[in-house]
């Protein structure tokens, strides 16, 4: 992971901005996400499948 290009996903926000995580699309098939406040922190894999629910999950505050 030290050497993906991560960029801010467009899911992020807050009101202040400060709730943001960035999303990399060097691996095919998987959204690997972290937190954008904590760069060295750890980085959720998720199956290209699972990334609209846990957005939509995230969106509407479940998550």
């Amino acid at each position: 992971m030290s050497t993906a290009r991560w960029r801010k996903s467009s899911y992020s926000g807050g009101e202040q901005g400060d709730e943001c995580v960035e999303v990399c699309n060097d691996f095919p098939g998987t959204v690997p996400v972290r937190d954008s406040k904590n760069l060295t922190g750890p980085v959720m894999m998720l199956d290209g499948a699972a990334w609209r629910p846990f957005v939509n999950s995230v969106k509407d505050g479940s998550l």
